[in-house]
C-alpha cells in the first residue's frame, strides 16, 4: 500500500512539473488528472482467454463483437491482444454499479434478476478513437489511454481511461511493442 501511495504521489508531482514545462493544460486535461488521481486503484486484469477473431473492421470475442476504425492501429492492437474485450467491460460496469449504488430498491432488483449481467452486457460496441494521454504519465513503463466508444445499450458516447503497464518498456519502445507486451492495470469509465 505504501508503494502504491508513493508511486501515485511521484506520478502526480511529475505531472505538475512536466505539465509546466510543456505549457499549460486545458480544463479537460485538468479534469482528467483530477478524476484519475481521485479514482486510481491499480489492479491486474486478465487478457481475454477465449477465441479472438479479427476481421476487416471488427474483432469478435467468442460471441461478442467490437467494431473499430481500421486506421486506428492502437485500438486494433489493444483488441487483437485481448487487453480490452466486451466481457471485461460488462464485468467492470457491473462492479462499478454495485460499488456506487446506494439505492436499496435498485440493489434488490439487481439481486432478483435471473442473470444480472444482462443489464450491463456490452456487445456490438464501436470504438471510435483511442489516444495516448502523455500528460498523465511520464514513466516509460506506464501509458494511459482514452478510449471513446459507442454502445447500443447505454445510448451515447462512453469514454474509458485505461492504464497499460509494460515492465520491460523503455523510452525507445515503440507503441506497438509496448501495447503487445503490456497488462491492463487500471480502467475507469470517464463520465
Amino acid at each position: 500500500m505504501k508503494r502504491q501511495f508513493s508511486f501515485i504521489l511521484c506520478l502526480l508531482l511529475s505531472l505538475q512539473i512536466f505539465g509546466q514545462q510543456k505549457g499549460t493544460l486545458n480544463s479537460k486535461e485538468k479534469a482528467l488528472i483530477e478524476q484519475f488521481k481521485n479514482e486510481y486503484k491499480k489492479k491486474n486484469y486478465k487478457r481475454f482467454a477465449g477465441k479472438i477473431t479479427v476481421k476487416d473492421n471488427l474483432v469478435q470475442f467468442d460471441d461478442k463483437t467490437i467494431y473499430y476504425d481500421k486506421n486506428d492501429k492502437e485500438t486494433k492492437i489493444i483488441l487483437q491482444e485481448g487487453i480490452i474485450y466486451p466481457q471485461l467491460l460488462t464485468d467492470y460496469q457491473m462492479e462499478k454499479f454495485l460499488e456506487e449504488t446506494t439505492d436499496k430498491t435498485q440493489r434488490r432488483f439487481y439481486k432478483l434478476q435471473k442473470d444480472p449481467r444482462v443489464s450491463f452486457d456490452v456487445t456490438n460496441m464501436k470504438i471510435t478513437d483511442t489516444h495516448y494521454l502523455s500528460f498523465l504519465s511520464s514513466d516509460p513503463k506506464v501509458k494511459i489511454f482514452n478510449i471513446i466508444s459507442k454502445d447500443s445499450r447505454p445510448p451515447g458516447t462512453v469514454n474509458y481511461l485505461i492504464e497499460l503497464t509494460n515492465k520491460n518498456a523503455v523510452s525507445e519502445t515503440s507503441m506497438e511493442d509496448f501495447i503487445k507486451n503490456s497488462k491492463l492495470t487500471f480502467i475507469l469509465k470517464n463520465d
